[in-house]
């Protein structure tokens, strides 16, 4: 990886501990699949995206998860709780804060939103490629993280906005421990600006791995300053070991360029 990979704002002092969260299974998700599946072209959701609500496996995922954070000494707890607004994440840790019995408000920041598709939204790949073929072949030209649909967001777009978060973040005072709650290519580009990696490593990551429902991701750096220590990644023991279903939902594995 890169050593000069990670922007000047991730090396001052402020958070030293960095919990991730992708939120529980949402009704989104098990349309999408279903989409995908019965080879369709649109995916029939309740709502938009921003309030499309989690699935009842999603809130089971959400009240396991927060019996794992209540495990969490009381020190050790974060200070800070921010979701992306999104219902599904939103409610994902709210549920998860209540099960955990923390005294702590969880705050929303549109900057930990989902990738906004523009004029893909609901579609599948199929949907893609039959109704937008020319946007199907910018696509696989350019890859996953330049893409950008019209209307929409390319992943660089997003990292750029991560950035920013991870900016405030450092301008906490020394000590601070902050939970996100978000979505699984949130989760990925954060460990991108992370981690300093370059686009072929973020890409073999996207076409390798899903970010589990539900799953912890854990960053640390005791003195507040420097780069990040990756801990666990994608880590969901909480929920098989209470019985919950262990949901990936993960999204197209075509993500290089071509």
């Amino acid at each position: 990886m890169k050593e000069d990979g990670l922007t000047e704002a991730v090396q001052e002092p402020g958070a030293v501990e960095l919990l991730l969260v992708r939120h529980g299974e949402s009704e989104g998700n098990v349309a999408a699949t279903d989409a995908r599946l019965a080879g369709a072209e649109v995916i029939e959701v309740p709502a938009r995206d921003a309030d499309v609500n989690l699935s009842d496996t999603g809130q089971e995922q959400a009240k396991a998860l927060g019996v794992a954070l209540a495990r969490i000494a009381a020190e050790a707890r974060p200070d800070a709780v921010v979701s992306s607004p999104y219902a599904r994440a939103r409610q994902t840790a709210e549920i998860a804060v209540e099960t955990a019995g923390w005294p702590v408000k969880v705050r929303t920041d549109e900057r930990l939103r989902d990738r906004e598709l523009g004029i893909l939204d609901r579609l599948t790949r199929m949907g893609v490629e039959n109704r937008f073929p020319e946007e199907a072949e910018r696509r696989e030209w350019l890859g996953k993280l330049y893409y950008r649909p019209p209307g929409g967001e390319s992943w660089a777009d997003v990292a750029l906005r991560l950035r920013s978060v991870l900016d405030e973040l450092n301008n906490l005072s020394t000590g601070h421990r902050v939970m996100l709650v978000c979505h699984d290519a949130v989760i990925l580009l954060f460990r991108y600006v992370l981690e300093g990696m370059n686009e072929e490593e973020l890409l073999d990551l996207a076409a390798s791995t899903s970010v589990l429902n539900a799953s912890l991701t854990r960053y640390v750096r005791p003195s507040g300053q420097g780069p990040w220590t990756l801990e666990s990644f994608n880590v969901a023991d909480h929920l098989t070991e209470q019985g919950v279903t262990v949901t990936e939902h993960a999204g197209d594995a075509s993500v290089h360029p071509k």
